[in-house]
């Protein structure tokens, strides 16, 4: 039987992978919206920055406060890392 992997994708209201169990967008999640995303990186980062807005709205509703600078480096942080030079 061929198993097909499972997508890292996020539990809310945790923001934890729900494959890995790591804080989302873990490491394969990163790898996986960059090739989604190839050539788009402003949308990956419209897509990401929403995601963490909704992030921050689940730790409010869950009675928290937010760690802005963590959950920034979480979500938008690597973001340099995923863009590629455009070519001429």
């Amino acid at each position: 039987m061929n198993a097909r992997p499972r997508p890292h994708l996020p539990m809310r209201p945790a923001w934890l992978c729900r494959n890995c169990a790591a804080p989302w967008p873990c490491g394969p999640a990163q790898l996986a919206l960059v090739t989604e995303f190839y050539g788009h990186s402003i949308a990956l980062a419209f897509y990401l920055a929403a995601s963490m807005q909704e992030a921050i709205d689940d730790v409010y509703g869950l009675g928290l406060r937010p760690d802005l600078p963590a959950l920034h480096a979480r979500f938008l942080g690597w973001l340099p890392l995923a863009r590629r030079p455009h070519r001429r």
